[in-house]
C-alpha cells in the first residue's frame, strides 16, 4: 500500500512491529514462506514467518520477496539474524513464470556451464581432429565430436560448481555464480551437469567411437575427482588439473584417427605445459581470494613468490623446446616452426623477468597470465594452418 509504514522483519518472536504496522496489515497470516535470497553468494533458506496482513495483490504482491543482506557468523535459525535486515525487493515467489522469467532461467542454467570455457574446449578438440584428419573430414563427424565435447565439458563444469559452490560464495570473483548468488539450487545444478555430462558422453560413444568417449569420461572424472579435492590439499592439485585441461586435442584426435600416436602426444604435452605458468600466474595474483576458500594453487611456504617465479620460468623454458617437437615428427612445417619458436621465446622471456626481484610483482606475474593467454590460440592456429597445408 502506497505511503503506509513497512513494519519491523526481524524474528516473528522476537521483534514486535512498530506503531502504525496494524493499519497497512490487519490481521496477521501464519506460516508463509518467505523466499531468502542471499546477496553475498551464501545458502538460500525458506523460513516461515507470521508475516502482518493477508496475503493479497493489494498488500503483499507475489512479485516481492524479502531480501536479506546477511553476515553468515551472526545468523541464529531459532533467534532470527542479528543486526541484520529484511527489505523488499523485487522478484518472483510464487505463481506462473512469465516468458521473460523462463528465458532469464534459461540464460543461468546457461551459465553455469561457463560457456566461453566450454566452447574454447570445443574449439581446441576441433583443432585435434583436423590436425590429426590432415585437413580431410567429414562434416556429421566433426558435428558430433564437437556437440559430444561441449555437452560433457559443460556438464563437468556445471557439476564443479556444484561441488564447491559454498566455497565459491568466499571469493569475490566466484560469489556472483548462479549457486552461490541463489539463482539455481545445487540440487538442479547436480542434475543438469550430469545430464549434459552423460549426454555428451554417451554421443561421443554412439556416434564417433569408445575412445574418444572414454577420454572425455577421464577428463571429466579428474577434474571433479582428482584436481577439485587436490585444491585444498596442495599444490600439485595445479599439475593434476592441467592434464584434463590437455585432453580436448586427445579427443579431437582419437575421433578423428581412432587410435593415438606419438604426434598426439607431443600435441598433448604442449597444451599440458602451458596451462602451468598459465595457472601459476594467475594463483599469485589471486592468492588472497584463493586463500579465503583454503584453495593451494600455489606452494603454501612461498610468501615471496620466488619458488612460483621459478616454477613459471622452468615450466615456460621446457614448454619452449617442447613446442617445436611436431615440426621434428613432421606433421607440421616452417610457418609453425618459426612461430612456436617466437611464442615460446617471448613467453619465457616474460617468466625469466619474474625472476628480477626479490619477490614476484603482480605486475610480473600479470605479464605472464596475458602472455599465455595469447600463447594458446595462436598456437592452434599455426598448429591447424601448416598441419593442413602439409
Amino acid at each position: 500500500m502506497p505511503g503506509a509504514p513497512r513494519p519491523c522483519v526481524t524474528h516473528p518472536v522476537s521483534c514486535p512491529h512498530p506503531p502504525g504496522a496494524e493499519s497497512a496489515f490487519p490481521a496477521p497470516t501464519p506460516g508463509l514462506p518467505i523466499l531468502i535470497i542471499p546477496e553475498r553468494g551464501l545458502r538460500s533458506f525458506d523460513i516461515p514467518f507470521r508475516l502482518p496482513g493477508p496475503r493479497s495483490p493489494d498488500n503483499f504482491p507475489s512479485s516481492k520477496v524479502w531480501r536479506w543482506n546477511p553476515t553468515p557468523a551472526r545468523w541464529n535459525p531459532y533467534s532470527g539474524p542479528v543486526d541484520q535486515k529484511l527489505t523488499m525487493e523485487s522478484g518472483p515467489l510464487e505463481g506462473p513464470r512469465t516468458t521473460l522469467e523462463r528465458v532469464s532461467r534459461v540464460a543461468v542454467f546457461y551459465e553455469l556451464t561457463k560457456p566461453g570455457i566450454a566452447g574454447y574446449v570445443m574449439v581446441t578438440a576441433g583443432v585435434g581432429y583436423l590436425v590429426a584428419a590432415g585437413g580431410q573430414a567429414d562434416f556429421l563427424p566433426v558435428v558430433w565430436t564437437l556437440l559430444g565435447t561441449v555437452l560433457a565439458t559443460g556438464g563437468a563444469l556445471a557439476l564443479n560448481q556444484f561441488v564447491e559452490w559454498e566455497l565459491d560464495a568466499l571469493m569475490e570473483r566466484t560469489r556472483s555464480r548462479p549457486i552461490p548468488s541463489g539463482r539455481l539450487g545445487p540440487r538442479e545444478a547436480l542434475f543438469f551437469g550430469n545430464l549434459l555430462m552423460l549426454g555428451g558422453i554417451g554421443l561421443l560413444f554412439l556416434a564417433v567411437g569408445w575412445l574418444p568417449a572414454a577420454l572425455t569420461a577421464l577428463s571429466a572424472l579428474s577434474y571433479n575427482l582428482i584436481y577439485t579435492p587436490l585444491k585444498k590439499v596442495s599444490y600439485v592439485s595445479t599439475l593434476a588439473g592441467a592434464f584434463p585441461g590437455a585432453m580436448p586435442t586427445l579427443i579431437g584426435w582419437s575421433a578423428a584417427t581412432g587410435t593415438l600416436n606419438l604426434e598426439a602426444g607431443a600435441v598433448f604435452a604442449i597444451a599440458y605445459l602451458w596451462q602451468l605458468p598459465h595457472v601459476l600466474s594467475l594463483g599469485w595474483l589471486l592468492r588472497k581470494d584463493y586463500a579465503r576458500a583454503g584453495f593451494y594453487l600455489i606452494p603454501r611456504s612461498d610468501p615471496e613468490g620466488r619458488r612460483i617465479a621459478w616454477h613459471i620460468t622452468v615450466f615456460s623454458a621446457t614448454l619452449a623446446l617442447v613446442g617445436v617437437v611436431p615440426t621434428w615428427l613432421g606433421i607440421t612445417g616452417t610457418i609453425y616452426l618459426v612461430g612456436m619458436v617466437i611464442l615460446g621465446t617471448g613467453l619465457l622471456g616474460l617468466a625469466i623477468a619474474t625472476l628480477a626481484e626479490d619477490r614476484l610483482t603482480a605486475t610480473a606475474a600479470r605479464r605472464v597470465f596475458l602472455g599465455s593467454l595469447v600463447y594458446h590460440p595462436i598456437f592452434l592456429i599455426l598448429l591447424l594452418v601448416d598441419a593442413i597445408r602439409l
